[in-house]
């Protein structure tokens, strides 16, 4: 099959188009999906620049979420069916098992049936970026209706679909965007408040709009010094959650010790390193219960660009800028 292999840690060019094996189903439970979109995102770049989880394993080929046809099902499949329109976030962490590929074998219990309303582009989009959004408002800040909450960059990948599960839950939102044109898409899935980062303190705008509190919870999807920066944003015995690593070079964290910040770091991908069966069953249902919401029409994913299989450096590239609305999509054909 056609595949995108990493030939190397480096800059993009190190992704190259090859033929290699085609996967097998190994054990019972496992389906054959032939993939029709695989969704790019951050994880992959890193990866990509840095070396794999399991270098040893070899082709490296990256992307963990995936949507496409089940072809083929194990003799001990009974949620799926040759046919089935499915997605998933499985795989990419290193070796031959990622999704910039036109096959991949995953475990039935892992995966859902794609919503119907979605395109393959949009199912693939949405795996990663569901399950983070989820599990940093709803697991994590255990977020409330009537609550306010910060989302930091909420045009982005995490962002846009942060949003709407914060109104989904009765919040009211603030974010913050890079451009009007930004300000003017969130608005649309819901957002209270944009703040265009670059020209208004997100800081100031936040105290004004809570009457100098804070918000109850503040969810940082850039790092760095923002996330430091969002620390005086969030009300006493508030909740800060970060999907990023907290790095000491930014700042230190003495105003939220004073502040009583509950602090909580999620990283959606860490069932999958750890082979924990149980979380990566309930991820799979956070995806089933965001079909349903998706087909009712009250969540949406924005695909901003696509690209072929073999474009997969391209699209490493426009990703790294940093400026997109969205998701990024390769498409097999």
């Amino acid at each position: 099959m056609r595949a995108i292999v990493m030939t190397s840690a480096g800059e993009p060019d190190v992704l190259k188009l090859q033929e290699i094996s085609k996967p097998a189903i190994e054990n019972e439970r496992e389906v054959l999906v032939k993939l029709k979109a695989a969704g790019i995102n951050p994880i992959d770049t890193k990866l990509r620049q840095r070396g794999t989880f399991y270098p040893d394993k070899n082709p490296q080929v990256l992307g963990c979420d995936g949507a496409g046809v089940v072809e083929e099902v194990g003799a001990g499949v009974s949620k799926f069916q040759a046919g089935d329109e499915v997605y998933f976030c499985l795989g990419g962490m290193g070796g031959p098992k990622g999704n910039y590929a036109e096959y991949a074998v995953v475990d039935e219990r892992f995966i859902a049936k794609k919503p119907q309303s979605l395109s393959f582009a949009e199912a693939a989009a949405a795996p990663l970026v569901l399950i983070t959004a989820w599990e940093s408002l709803y697991d994590r800040a255990r977020l409330q209706a009537g609550q306010k909450v910060l989302i930091q960059a909420g045009a982005g990948g995490v962002g846009h679909v942060a949003i709407q599960l914060a109104k989904l839950q009765g919040a009211e939102v603030l974010t913050t965007v890079g451009t009007s044109d930004k300000a003017d898409f969130v608005r649309g899935l819901g957002a209270d408040v944009t703040v265009l980062y670059k020209e208004v303190d997100f800081v100031k705008a936040t105290l004004d709009w809570t009457n100098g509190e804070g918000v109850d919870v503040g969810f940082d999807t850039v790092g760095g010094e923002v996330f430091y920066k969002t620390v005086p944003a969030v009300k006493i015995y508030g909740d800060l959650v970060t999907i990023l690593e907290i790095e000491s070079q930014y700042g230190n964290l003495k105003e939220a010790r004073m502040r009583n910040l509950r602090l909580t770091q999620e990283i959606m991908l860490t069932p999958m390193l750890k082979n924990m069966v149980d979380a990566l069953q309930d991820q799979a249902k956070i995806l089933q219960q965001c079909a349903r919401l998706i087909d009712e029409g009250k969540l949406k994913i924005n695909v901003s660009k696509m690209f072929a299989l073999e474009d997969a450096a391209q699209a490493h590239k426009l990703l790294e800028t940093g400026s997109m609305t969205g998701k990024i999509v390769l498409m097999m054909e």
